[in-house]
């Protein structure tokens, strides 16, 4: 995870839960969150967390065109699915 820029454990997250948001707000860190020596969560800023939405929305995007591309136009109704998995 090259992009986390920091580590807290979740004990220290507790204590100092207003300094990880500021370090996740103002200063545009990502912050893991560990717990047991594991990465469990990260805290990103709203700019991050905007990106990211905006990433996932273009690549839903893309795969509702690739699927329109390939859609041939045949349907299946229910009836004939539920007896071609039947055997």
């Amino acid at each position: 995870m090259d992009t986390i820029s920091g580590e807290v454990s979740a004990r220290e997250l507790r204590a100092g839960l207003p300094d990880v948001i500021g370090r996740a707000a103002y200063g545009h860190e990502r912050v893991a969150i560990t717990r047991h020596g594991k990465v469990t969560a990260v805290v990103i800023g709203v700019e991050d967390f905007e990106a990211l939405e905006a990433f996932e929305l273009a690549r839903d995007v893309a795969e509702l065109r690739a699927a329109k591309a390939d859609d041939d136009g045949q349907r299946v109704s229910l009836e004939a699915l539920r007896t071609e998995l039947a055997e």
